[in-house]
């Protein structure tokens, strides 16, 4: 398929390597990520023909990942309007984080138990480059560790139902967080709490790692909806 050439005045996204995800797969990964970021604002509206231009791929595989992000709550699809980036509200921020606190605070507490040692040093290196990133202007380089943190934890949990419902939750989830992020109070808050999950790793202490990860996805759902209600 030949790819056309971006129009220089269109708003810029980035090219897409291909590789072996199928080519709507890549553009959703590509569109997901800018959503959750933020470079793509809540409610903005996708100009179907000037987006697919601007990344270099045809409409159908555009309409595909428009339809993956759909089904992950980033994107909202309304008859005769099209397609914008979903909307953050109160409510749902809360009812959320009410459910993903729950579910990653388990995955805390059986991965404090199920995980190797080599697995634990592993996050606690991942910690240490979250730790070196905590005062860029940007959150960006902090959030990748953070991500890579939380999706660690989940899978060290060794449990597939529970990976499973997480997964369909993650991309809401990741998205409030890093939006969470943003406020400098709020990250130095998140990385006491993460030094304190480390600990209790450490400790292979169950109860407080469950403890520690359900405070810290609380305390990243109640920043939000502060943000949210005071505008």
């Amino acid at each position: 398929m030949a790819q056309t050439q971006p129009n220089e005045d269109s708003k810029s996204v980035r090219k897409i390597k291909l590789n072996r995800k199928s080519l709507h797969e890549q553009v959703a990964e590509e569109l997901r990520e800018q959503i959750i970021s933020g470079a793509m604002k809540p409610g903005e509206k996708l100009a179907v023909k000037e987006l697919a231009l601007n990344i270099g791929v045809s409409l159908t595989p555009l309409r595909e990942a428009i339809k993956l992000l759909a089904a992950e709550n980033l994107i909202e699809i309304a008859p005769h309007r099209g397609a914008s980036v979903a909307l953050i509200t109160v409510e749902q921020t809360r009812a959320l984080f009410e459910v993903i606190a729950g579910i990653e605070s388990l995955a805390a507490e059986l991965a404090a138990i199920r995980m190797t040692e080599s697995e634990r040093e592993e996050l606690l290196e991942l910690h240490e480059k979250m730790r070196s990133h905590s005062g860029d202007a940007s959150p960006a380089r902090y959030f990748d560790c953070n991500r890579k943190i939380h999706d660690a934890i989940v899978e060290y949990a060794r449990n597939p139902i529970l990976s499973e419902h997480r997964e369909k939750l993650a991309q809401q989830a990741a998205r409030v967080r890093f939006f969470a992020l943003k406020d400098m109070r709020r990250r130095e808050e998140a990385l006491q709490e993460h030094e304190d999950l480390m600990r209790a790793f450490k400790e292979r202490d169950a109860d407080a790692a469950r403890r520690i990860w359900r405070k810290h996805l609380n305390g990243s759902g109640a920043q939000m909806i502060c943000l949210l209600e005071n505008g």
